[in-house]
């Protein structure tokens, strides 16, 4: 009789225990809510961006996520390479950073850590953050830069230039600079 009350009583707090369990949905989906996934992700990841069937950009990254929502973005945190091409399908300039994220809607990527980026004629801008405007085939940054050419080291405070980086204007500029009359 004791074997019988003793089941009865452990399958009678057992069952209170399991109707007593509950999760609020609210609950649970403001906790899953502040994690943000990423819809797609990739390693090793090639990116060509075309018009009318000529390459303009070849984006290379180890890591590749893309991420939905009200505000889409890729990150790729392990860096990334990009090539930008000329009509005849020449790069005329590359760059390369540590960090990267492309804001879809913005048509922005910003560029982080370790950025470098080298024109056609070798020149080389070195800084730590650029941002790479898509629509309007810009690059800027309001950081340190410094800038290596043939002949000289430029350095300044900030930085606009065209995305092949031919023609640029550095902000806040320091060094020896070569005028030539």
């Amino acid at each position: 009789m004791k074997t019988i009350r003793f089941t009865s009583l452990l399958l009678f707090a057992f069952a209170f225990l399991l109707v007593s369990c509950e999760n609020d949905i609210e609950e649970v989906n403001s906790i899953t809510a502040r994690i943000n996934y990423p819809v797609e992700s990739g390693k090793d990841m090639e990116v060509i961006y075309s018009d009318s069937g000529h390459i303009k950009i070849k984006l290379n990254a180890p890591v590749m996520m893309r991420f939905a929502g009200e505000n889409p973005y890729m990150e790729m945190p392990q860096g990334v390479k990009v090539l930008f091409y000329d009509d005849s399908m020449n790069v005329n300039s590359h760059l390369s950073a540590n960090y990267a994220i492309s804001r879809e809607k913005e048509e922005i990527m910003e560029a982080k850590n370790n950025v470098v980026v080298v024109n056609e004629k070798g020149e080389q801008l070195n800084t730590e953050h650029l941002v790479w405007d898509k629509r309007q085939s810009l690059i800027h940054t309001k950081e340190f830069v410094k800038i290596t050419t043939a002949e000289e080291i430029i350095y300044g405070n900030g930085l606009e230039s065209n995305q092949s980086f031919t023609k640029y204007k550095i902000k806040d500029i320091k060094g020896t600079i070569n005028l030539k009359e």
